[in-house]
């Protein structure tokens, strides 16, 4: 899961996309890292993932405390039926200064309250009212996602406009045959441009990779670094 430029000759082998990965609510990025991790090396080896830890430490139970230790974290906190929301500015803030000290990242990956997060920065980028002191997300990975859920009472307020239009942005979106939150994370794909969804049969989970699934991330992930070694060559001719 390392990136680098290589160089054979005069030719330049595209680097791996760098990729900031956020983890379900109350779990952590080690948690998210040893999942992400039994996916096939043929997707990984092309990858520099980064599994960043929530800001908060967990206000509750976490439903992973039979299957993984502490510590447990939290991106923000919900509310009276999601018509509140706390700490969800400093944690844009919080995300925003890892990305500039830790930096560039192409995109982001996220799972549950991680792949909420996820899926709501590039519109609030485009509407600037987030993550405006780093480069725009280039590109998404979405596990078991949704719009965040308080968008529907106007909150969070940063967030209120980020699926006003389609979003522009590359995506990958899991959705679970059993998971709660499959007709969420169907309406949050539909709220993309041209979406790539992979369906599988488990519930709310990081997915096992079978052969056509493994097939299709592969392709999404070549499309991607095709996109990056374009930019890069253009930026170069400017030169």
């Amino acid at each position: 899961m390392s990136s680098e430029t290589h160089r054979t000759g005069k030719e330049n082998v595209p680097k791996n996309p760098r990729v900031l990965c956020l983890h379900g609510f109350r779990t952590s990025g080690r948690i998210l890292r040893a999942l992400i991790s039994k996916w096939p090396e043929t997707i990984l080896r092309n990858l520099d993932l980064d599994f960043l830890d929530g800001p908060f430490p967990a206000t509750g139970k976490s439903d992973v405390e039979r299957f993984f230790d502490p510590p447990y974290y939290e991106w923000y906190q919900a509310g009276k039926g999601f018509t509140e929301y706390r700490n969800f500015e400093e944690c844009l803030a919080y995300v925003e200064d890892y990305m500039i000290k830790n930096g560039p990242f192409d995109g982001l990956l996220g799972f549950s309250q991680g792949a909420f997060l996820s899926a709501a920065i590039p519109g609030m980028q485009e509407e600037g009212t987030a993550l405006t002191k780093v480069a725009k997300v280039k590109f998404l990975v979405i596990i078991s996602g949704a719009k965040i859920p308080g968008l529907v009472f106007g909150q969070p307020k940063a967030a209120v406009g980020a699926f006003s239009s389609p979003v522009r942005c590359p995506s990958l979106h899991f959705i679970g045959e059993r998971d709660f939150l499959k007709t969420d994370g169907e309406v949050l794909a539909e709220s993309f441009v041209e979406p790539v969804v992979i369906y599988h049969s488990s519930g709310h989970t990081i997915p096992k990779l079978e052969a056509k699934a493994e097939e299709t991330v592969l392709s999404f992930f070549q499309r991607i670094r095709q996109m990056l070694s374009d930019e890069s060559s253009s930026v170069r001719s400017l030169m």
